[in-house]
């Protein structure tokens, strides 16, 4: 593990591909995802007029799922331990 990672992982910061656990408000999602930046409209102009909340869109690691959350914010999510 690179000193970079090490520090993403000391500093508890997601990455694009980790998985995480979504605990947010929407409770029929709660469970494992993996995190990847959201590319909504509504993310995409936060990002060009500099507003710094950076959401995340959860993809499904399985692939069963037809819908997922978007637009969540980072407090909604923990990265998922690999039980070390």
């Amino acid at each position: 593990m690179s000193t970079a990672d090490s520090l993403f992982r000391a500093l508890d910061l997601i990455e694009p591909g980790d998985l995480v656990s979504y605990h947010g408000s929407l409770t029929d999602f709660h469970g494992l995802y993996i995190a990847t930046p959201c590319d909504c409209h509504n993310c995409k102009l936060r990002d060009a007029y500099g507003v710094s909340d950076f959401r995340f869109r959860l993809l499904d690691p399985w692939g069963d799922l037809r819908h997922t959350p978007r637009c969540v914010r980072r407090k909604s999510i923990t990265r998922a331990t690999g039980g070390r």
